[in-house]
């Protein structure tokens, strides 16, 4: 009997694996004799991302704007909780580290109090990291020239020196720059100098060739750094030399859940349609970050365009003949460096004439052009 009874327990298992593979075919079979509009009609049901109708970018952070602060009195306790520290802080950068500010939020008021309220003796130089592109050149120029003119300061006050400095930095080489920062000490506090870096892991600053200048910089004796870092992956941009050799940072978590108003320009949003109200603020941002001169020389190229609209673009040639003639430049280098920080930044495209010229362009639309030009007068 019990043979029997095995027999007709494997015969049930066979027929209900029969019954689960019909059901399996009829399922596919079904499936391929749908109409081929009901499949239409399904897929435009599930909709795709880019069906949806974006509101404009200007007018989404006209109203993200409108949205109340939440625990304002919690908040306001934490950046005291941070005050309370700025003693120490001062006292870790006199000691010879950097100091380097991480957590959500944005920091740049915070730093930017610190240094106006705590870092008196030192003369402060600011680095916005988070602008699309920073010349990193001529900001370690810029701190060498300060220097020279404290060397050539002290020169005069020295009785008996007769040893002429020359009025400017002799080299714009960075090796040689570099070279002469490490060469300065003093035991004078005010000649020590800060460099405030928001975002050095910003998107102009993340390559190798940067963050090496930036560290080489921070040995200098007489320079700290104070910086501020909001990308998850910054830590990699350092190896461990640079991390306690040079930066020689000394963390802080400092989450200030303050919004990224200032750095968040530069970064389109999610649920916008770009649009060129964006693109004019935010060139108008850079512009203005640039010298009246070189904002001079964009206007003479806007203008141009403006009254030449249907051309290809304004010659290089006729461009420094114009600024020559308004004094706003006194050579064709003068001119190129302009240029290459307008195509640094975007604001200006190179492309060829019909007869071979070089010519500029800016890549704005007439409407969004004239109303630049207003806001940058």
């Amino acid at each position: 009997m019990a043979p029997r009874g095995g027999r007709a327990a494997a015969s049930s298992g066979s027929e209900d694996e029969e019954e689960e593979a019909g059901f399996s075919r009829s399922y596919f079979l079904a499936k391929e004799k749908e109409p081929s509009s009901g499949k239409k009609r399904a897929r435009a049901a599930a909709g795709k991302l880019s069906d949806l109708n974006l509101v404009d970018e200007q007018v989404l952070r006209a109203s993200l704007a409108e949205i109340p602060p939440k625990h304002e009195e919690e908040v306001e306790a934490l950046i005291r909780s941070y005050k309370d520290q700025y003693r120490n802080w001062l006292f870790e950068l006199r000691c010879g580290f950097g100091l380097l500010m991480y957590g959500f939020g944005s920091k740049k008021q915070l730093l930017e109090d610190f240094a106006s309220t705590t870092l008196t003796d030192f003369t402060v130089v600011v680095i916005n990291g988070y602008l699309p592109s920073v010349n990193l050149k001529q900001v370690i120029a810029t701190i060498a020239e300060m220097f020279w003119d404290q060397t050539k300061a002290k020169r005069k006050r020295q009785p008996g020196t007769r040893s002429q400095l020359s009025q400017q930095f002799p080299s714009q080489s960075t090796e040689d720059i570099i070279s002469f920062l490490m060469r300065q000490t003093s035991d004078d506090v005010d000649d020590r100098l800060c460099l405030l870096i928001h975002n050095v892991d910003g998107p102009a600053l993340r390559d190798a060739e940067s963050q090496q200048c930036l560290a080489q910089i921070s040995c200098c004796p007489q320079v700290r750094v104070v910086a501020s870092i909001d990308h998850v992956n910054a830590p990699l941009l350092w190896d461990k030399k640079m991390v306690h050799k040079q930066f020689k940072w000394s963390w802080y978590h400092v989450p200030t859940f303050a919004p990224y108003k200032v750095e968040g320009v530069f970064y389109p949003l999610i649920l916008a349609s770009g649009g060129h109200a964006q693109t004019t603020k935010t060139a108008l941002v850079v512009l203005q970050s640039l010298t009246p001169n070189a904002q001079s020389v964009f206007r003479v190229l806007a203008e141009y365009q403006l009254a030449h609209e249907k051309e290809e673009g304004m010659p290089v040639s006729s461009l420094y003949t114009k600024c020559r003639e308004r004094f706003l430049v006194s050579s064709q280098v003068t001119l190129n460096s302009h240029l290459t920080e307008f195509k640094d930044h975007d604001l200006v495209k190179i492309r060829k004439h019909s007869d071979g010229q070089d010519c500029l362009r800016i890549p704005l639309v007439s409407d969004a052009l004239e109303k630049l030009l207003q806001e940058l007068a």
